[in-house]
């Protein structure tokens, strides 16, 4: 009989404590919720901050990217003019010199250049300088390494030229305006035309014959007055180009 009672208090006692534990249960589950929100208020701020780290990297990459992206773009655009360059060199029959533009004059009113070739690669007074498209310049000054050239669009410089299609014989003068030449005390008789070539004369003994210089864009007519004005834009690329040609004249080179 007493094992029995006994038997049944240890029953009921399993199953009231078994309750007990159930019941308990939630308390432990909110006692250990503040713990659990400050892990994970902890993981969120690590992920955020994750996040922006990752995205400022991101951001470095894609900088580091487009930077060579651009210098690819403009190594390539440097691969097409030197290409225009070289067959232009191998179009003329006198002998030739690359070099490249490593200075211009600060005086917006002074239209001069630097170039990284001097005596000691040949160079002299009065040599022609041209780009892939015409005609530049002339050699003005000359160092050991380097040589200081006098633009064409210069208010102190003169070029005489000559019309491709006719002949006919002009001076083409700078006038500070690296986009344009002026032509003036053309004969009213003259046979000129907007869209006419002009091409170097050779007279002067500065330039050799023959080579681009500019392209008649607008000629002005005073009808009181016995000649005309006309002007012209210059073919090669001034403000542009950085790899250019020297020209060797035998004639010239003698003088220099």
């Amino acid at each position: 009989m007493g094992i029995a009672l006994a038997y049944i208090y240890t029953d009921w006692f399993d199953f009231l404590k078994g309750k007990a534990v159930d019941y308990s249960a939630p308390f432990y589950w909110v006692t250990d919720l503040a713990d659990e929100a400050e892990d994970w208020a902890d993981n969120r701020m690590m992920s955020r901050a994750r996040l922006i780290q990752e995205n400022e990297q991101l951001r470095t990459e894609l900088l580091v990217h487009k930077r060579k992206l651009q210098q690819m773009a403009s190594l390539a655009a440097e691969n097409v003019r030197l290409r225009e360059l070289l067959n232009s060199a191998e179009s003329l029959n006198d002998r030739v010199l690359i070099t490249e533009l490593i200075g211009v004059s600060p005086d917006p009113m002074v239209h001069k250049v630097i170039v990284n070739r001097g005596s000691d690669h040949g160079v002299y007074k009065g040599q022609a300088l041209l780009d892939a498209s015409g005609l530049m310049g002339q050699v003005v000054e000359v160092g050991n390494q380097s040589a200081q050239v006098l633009l064409i669009t210069d208010v102190t410089h003169a070029l005489p030229v000559q019309i491709n299609r006719n002949g006919v014989r002009l001076i083409a003068e700078g006038i500070g305006d690296l986009y344009q030449l002026e032509i003036n005390h053309i004969s009213n008789t003259t046979d000129i035309r907007v869209g006419d070539l002009l091409v170097s004369s050779g007279l002067g003994q500065r330039f050799p014959v023959g080579y681009p210089v500019a392209e008649i864009t607008e000629i002005i007519v005073d009808p009181g007055r016995p000649f005309v004005r006309a002007l012209a834009r210059p073919k090669a690329e001034l403000n542009r180009s950085r790899h250019v040609l020297l020209v060797f004249d035998p004639t010239l080179a003698e003088q220099g």
